[in-house]
């Protein structure tokens, strides 16, 4: 689906949203009364250090807010911006702020969901979809937290290898079902159904806990991340 398409699908009343350079902002009405906020990269933009702090600021905006509206964040990126203004400015720090923003909104109150409906790669989809309370995506959507010839030279295994393995350990392989059963998507949503009761859905089911290691247990995307960090919890409080 192309965003004009999702944005109908969502809020099929109309919205206040407003899109430029790569980023949109703004809110809509949700289906069973009340509003969302929505913040975004879109367009398959590159998210570099104005991108990050720009929506960073939007996010801290609705964190100090007295209320316990919801934020939805759109994505279809590129990776990060890896040019060298933006690594000297120390893009990784603008990346980690945007990251937290989030989970400081969500402490505050503020449920949010990241909406994949394109791509997104590394540290782009870390910080946007990955750092909202729940990961949702279209069926379609191509997310790559790191390509195999990037695994690759990080490794320093062969990508024969590391081939050999994306097909039977999902950690090791891009792709939406693959982050799907590795607990990091939530759901996958029907574009042939209404967005609007399925956003609505999604909130409502919303716990604030963060169950990806569970989820991953479940589908038998990561069989021992959920046992592992139960044992670090027990042995740090």
């Amino acid at each position: 689906m192309k965003l004009d398409e999702i944005l109908r699908s969502l809020f099929p009343d109309g919205h206040d949203l407003q899109v430029g350079k790569g980023l949109i902002a703004g809110h809509g009405p949700l289906a069973g009364g009340g509003r969302i906020n929505v913040l975004g990269v879109i367009e398959g933009t590159f998210l570099g250090v104005d991108e990050a702090l720009w929506l960073g600021g939007r996010v801290l905006e609705i964190a100090r807010a007295p209320d316990d509206t919801p934020i939805l964040l759109l994505v279809d990126s590129g990776s990060q911006r890896m040019s060298k203004r933006d690594e000297l400015l120390g893009l990784n720090e603008y990346l980690a702020h945007l990251a937290k923003a989030l989970v400081l909104a969500e402490l505050n109150g503020h449920s949010s969901i990241g909406l994949l409906y394109g791509h997104s790669a590394a540290g782009a989809l870390i910080a946007t979809g990955l750092a909202t309370g729940a990961l949702v995506a279209l069926a379609g959507a191509t997310p790559t937290v790191m390509d195999l010839p990037s695994m690759a030279r990080v490794t320093k295994l062969s990508i024969d290898y590391l081939r050999e393995k994306a097909k039977t350990t999902p950690i090791f392989a891009p792709g939406l079902d693959n982050l799907a059963q590795a607990g990091g998507v939530l759901e996958i949503w029907d574009p042939g159904q209404p967005l609007a009761s399925q956003l609505t859905s999604c909130l409502s089911r919303l716990t604030g806990v963060d169950g990806r290691d569970r989820l991953g247990q479940e589908r038998g995307g990561r069989p021992k991340a959920a046992a592992i960090a139960a044992r670090i919890a027990r042995s740090t409080f």
